[in-house]
């Protein structure tokens, strides 16, 4: 090896070699030898040892320090400002791609690591020797009496932020979980599973919670517990997941919660970051966007679906035959079938694919808009609420930019018609053999022949720069619910029963359930739209971004245009599996 290279060799490596060469005594074999010396002149080894060294070194030397270590924060914020610009020039949008690119994200992520030196092995304890007469650790934590909760597993009184309980195998105290964000957390001193020996110089053996609550309740000021740490415990990192929650909760009234005061109420829709998923029953969270908030309780998954399943086997369908938020999971019930027209987006109820699903979280994330590249909006409702209206309004208002799929069809070609204009007309058989492949996100059949929207069609027109706009039967929610499409959900609902009869007749609506004869709706038909409302919201609701209820058309065409505008300008909260 050239001089010049070995000067470049790590001086502690050099001395290992040459005390290496000079053993004559050692018991290693020959071998053995020349593999520790090829290994010590590797100039890999030599190269990784000073990068080490760098990296060891960096706060002694002037040349190399970070200048901040949240970079990544800060891309985040300068994306959010850029998506705000009302008019951006060339430069911001330039900026705006290449601070999402993937190998930029990962070198600022990289960065992050190194500033905050996370990147150091993390070694298991050395094992003492068993012979030897262990002594037990205690630590003194002090916490200031806050108005945060420590709780036993029904009582609550706001000290520390924490929940405490009986362990069942040895009947002490200890603590059950800390709460992310609260006096406990950012103490750092006190973790699951320690052992709470005396409060206020008070020893709690042979005391329940409640006991244990009453002395908190009688303290002022400082707060001292002495602890026995638990075996191997290290504090637990925040976790990165953040879900849209398809259910209501309500703390208050949660009797199995271990502590009502530590719960997080929520709405369906809400964003929560959930920071801990350690307890398989309760998981701790915050609201989106609260970042200074202490964390709560809100059941896991695995709970609520648990719930939710109970709830459900106590209550058999209604008698209309819809299904209730109580049925059975996995059982099908077959509503009233409503009079609807033959149109081409008509599938035939697949009791199969309309199987209800246990909706409870979702985990999701958020996706920026790319200039040049918009998603899907596709408006899902009952026959009759005035989809096709809705979407006819949204085109006609830019018809070079907003685009709807020409539908196939297996029928003969009818005098005037071109084909690729009204339809792409084909072969029985290919159109067939398409379907069974999946190529089709719907279809149908109409007096002997096949109708349907195929999902290349709806990709054709995202690639060509357009907005693609759909309308489709419910039931293809699930085909088009892909990652490779992104689609924007809206549910077109009617108004209540009531309301629905007096717009409609007010402004002498058609009916679309008889493309025969054109006519005002029956109440027949006023009832199935409602009824088919139901039965998509129970089936389909937690797969909507966004709702309009459709009172007054010029309300909800407004609507419908601010939403095709937020796509295109603000980052929408999407399935995690969107933006991976």
């Amino acid at each position: 090896m050239a001089n010049v290279t070995k000067e470049k060799w790590d001086p502690a490596l050099t001395r290992l070699l040459s005390s290496l060469q000079q053993s004559s005594n050692s018991p290693s074999t020959d071998e053995e030898l020349r593999f520790l010396s090829n290994l010590l002149q590797s100039k890999e080894l030599h190269a990784l040892v000073n990068v080490h060294n760098k990296i060891i070194t960096n706060g002694a030397s002037d040349k190399f320090y970070p200048m901040l270590s949240t970079s990544m924060e800060i891309l985040s914020d300068v994306l959010e400002d850029l998506v705000r610009v009302p008019y951006a020039s060339p430069d911001c949008e330039e900026l705006f791609y290449l601070l999402q690119k993937p190998h930029l994200q990962g070198l600022l992520y990289s960065h992050d690591s190194v500033a905050q030196k996370d990147y150091y092995p993390h070694l298991p304890e050395i094992p003492r020797d068993n012979e030897e007469e262990e002594e037990e650790t205690v630590k003194i934590v002090q916490l200031v009496k806050s108005n945060e909760p420590l709780a036993g597993a029904q009582n609550a009184e706001p000290i520390v932020g924490a929940t405490i309980k009986t362990d069942e195998a040895t009947g002490k105290i200890v603590i059950a979980r800390v709460m992310h964000g609260g006096a406990a957390d950012r103490s750092g001193l006190i973790h699951s599973g320690d052992e709470v020996v005396e409060v206020n110089n008070i020893n709690v053996e042979g005391k329940t919670p409640n006991d244990v609550l009453q002395i908190l309740q009688n303290s002022e000021g400082t707060i001292t517990f002495k602890l026995i740490p638990a075996d191997g415990k290290g504090g637990p990192r925040e976790s990165k997941v953040r879900v849209r929650a398809h259910f209501d909760y309500d703390s208050s009234i949660d009797p199995y919660i271990p502590c009502k005061e530590a719960g997080l109420d929520f709405k369906k829709g809400d964003v929560l970051h959930i920071v801990s998923q350690d307890d398989a029953y309760w998981w701790q969270a915050r609201r989106e966007g609260d970042r200074n908030m202490r964390a709560g309780l809100i059941p896991s998954r695995a709970l609520q679906e648990r719930r939710i399943i109970h709830d459900r086997t106590q209550t058999d369908k209604n008698e209309d035959g819809l299904c209730s938020s109580t049925a059975l999971p996995g059982v099908t019930c077959r509503p009233k079938s409503p009079k609807t027209k033959k149109i081409i987006y008509d599938i035939a109820e697949n009791e199969d694919f309309d199987r209800e699903q246990i909706p409870t979280y979702e985990e999701v994330a958020k996706l920026y808009p790319r200039p040049g590249v918009f998603r899907p909006i596709v408006l899902v409702g009952p026959p009759g609420v005035g989809r096709n209206e809705l979407k006819r309004r949204l085109i006609d208002t830019d018809p070079g930019k907003y685009r709807t799929p020409t539908p196939f069809t297996t029928r003969s070609m009818k005098p005037g018609e071109e084909n690729g204009k009204e339809y792409f007309f084909v072969e029985r058989p290919d159109m067939e053999k398409d379907i069974e492949a999946g190529k089709f996100i719907e279809y149908g059949e109409y007096k002997g022949n096949l109708y349907g929207t195929s999902a290349e069609s709806v990709k054709s027109i995202v690639a060509a720069g357009k907005v693609c706009i759909l309308n489709p039967h419910y039931q293809a929610l699930k085909m088009l619910r892909v990652p490779e499409l992104k689609p924007y959900v809206i549910y077109v609902k009617p108004p209540d029963l009531e309301t629905l009869k007096e717009t409609r007749n007010a402004h002498h609506a058609r009916s679309t359930f008889d493309i025969h004869n054109s006519r005002g709706f029956t109440d027949d038909e006023f009832n199935d739209i409602i009824k088919a409302a139901g039965r998509i919201e129970f089936l389909y609701e937690h797969l909507f971004d966004e709702t309009i209820t459709n009172t007054d058309l010029a309300m909800a065409f407004s609507q419908l245009s601010s939403a095709a505008n937020r796509l295109e300008t603000e980052p929408l909260w999407v399935p995690a599996s969107w933006v991976q």
